[in-house]
């Protein structure tokens, strides 16, 4: 936060900045004066200023750190973000591992090109003019990027694609002789209409108020959720929560949600999810996930003992408790602190990711989906990356990966993805 400090370490001749989140009471005043500190130190925030990505927590700040970096800076709101995927993941199993293989550099990565072969072309007709890459967007030449525009948008001079591939070098524009498309193979069928949900919220942390306002932005009206825990400040967050929610009813108990005795009151095989919150809030990383453990290993063995499967959903804080959790059998682990991790670090090295990201965690945005793959095609028969692409684009859709069931739990053959 010292100007005095930051001077040596040599701002001036940064690639990147990243001002973490410090733990503690109000952690976003000091991600703000470390801003303030900044452009004292670079003599005020101009466009040949270092990327600076900052980390915010609670939306009421995001327009004081814009004014204390003059706009400058890449803001990721991290309690927003994390409670989307926690939301998104618990009607969606599996979803948390495409958002690590996209944020993680080592998987494939989202990347932007411009061709200028493809200038006058719609956007739908790009979809498939890469055979290694899945095209899911367009960065205009001076404009905000956009997921999933019309299909009619047509490319003009500038414009990149946003796409996803293995790596940079196998970003190679190619036609295909002939169509690849199997058109035999394409029958599209209109996927079941939503209905009310039950979710069961097992343990508190401060995510937890925005984890069901987020819950609340995809279920169907007339839904409902419990809480369960025994956090001192959840009861308050959830009644005051209640009456702004407008799809779903929410009740709390307070109660251990680690105890057996509990759990079994609950009914768990009568819910559609589960969602198993850590308490970072009181304890340290080790054990809060220590309990989440506990909480798990309950769940299975209900499970078990009812002979219906619940999706489980938890979030752990240490990525390394992961494999340890793995054992319970849960359908899908956020390490929460990692994919904010992971999203710093992809802004830090391409500022225009940050609206990137923005837009697939927006409810209003264009967000990623599991979808079955009978709603688009006969699996009768081998099927083509270009007919799932094409059956995908028909329901206005772009196609960016697939999930063979076969092999879902293998963890060495990417759990099927």
């Amino acid at each position: 936060m010292l100007a005095a400090d930051l001077a040596m370490v040599g701002l001036d001749a940064a690639r990147a900045v990243i001002v973490l989140s410090p733990e503690g009471e109000q952690p976003d005043i000091a991600v703000i004066k470390v801003l303030l500190a900044i452009g004292s130190q670079q003599g005020g925030w101009t466009e040949a200023s270092c990327p600076v990505v900052a980390e915010i927590r609670d939306e009421r700040n995001l327009r004081p750190a814009q004014l204390a970096s003059n706009g400058r800076a890449q803001l990721v709101l991290v309690s927003d973000m994390v409670a989307r995927i926690v939301a998104q993941t618990c009607r969606q199993s599996g979803l948390s591992l495409v958002y690590q293989e996209l944020l993680d550099f080592g998987g494939d990565e989202i990347y932007f090109r411009e061709e200028r072969l493809l200038v006058g072309r719609s956007f739908g007709d790009c979809l498939a003019a890469y055979p290694r890459c899945a095209v899911m967007g367009v960065k205009p030449r001076d404009g905000v990027p956009s997921l999933l525009p019309p299909m009619d948008r047509l490319l003009g001079p500038g414009d990149a694609l946003i796409l996803v591939a293995e790596d940079d070098s196998l970003i190679r524009l190619t036609e295909p002789t002939g169509s690849p498309v199997d058109e035999s193979a394409i029958a599209l069928r209109e996927p079941e209409p939503s209905r009310p949900e039950r979710t069961l919220v097992l343990g508190w942390n401060w995510r937890g108020g925005r984890v069901l306002r987020e819950l609340d932005a995809y279920v169907a009206a007339g839904s409902s959720a419990v809480v369960v825990a025994d956090e001192p400040s959840a009861e308050g967050t959830v009644a005051a929560l209640a009456a702004d929610l407008r799809h779903i009813e929410v009740s709390f108990h307070d109660a251990d949600s680690t105890d057996r005795g509990v759990l079994d009151g609950l009914a768990v095989s009568t819910f559609d999810q589960v969602i198993v919150l850590c308490y970072g809030d009181q304890l340290d990383a080790q054990a809060a996930d220590a309990r989440t453990l506990v909480t798990l290993l309950h769940l299975r063995d209900i499970a078990d003992i009812d002979g219906r499967h619940v999706p489980v959903v938890s979030e752990m804080l240490d990525i390394r408790n992961r494999n340890l959790a793995e054992v319970t059998q849960a359908d899908d682990f956020i390490v929460s602190d990692r994919l904010v991790s992971l999203v710093l670090t992809q802004v830090s090295e391409n500022p225009e990711l940050n609206a990137v990201f923005a837009d697939i965690f927006d409810p209003e945005g264009a967000e990623i989906y599991l979808k079955p793959a009978e709603d688009y095609l006969r699996l009768d028969r081998p099927i083509n990356g270009y007919t799932m692409v094409e059956a995908a684009r028909r329901k206005g859709e772009a196609c960016i990966g697939y999930r063979l069931a076969a092999l879902a739990n293998q963890a060495d053959k990417s759990y099927g993805w």
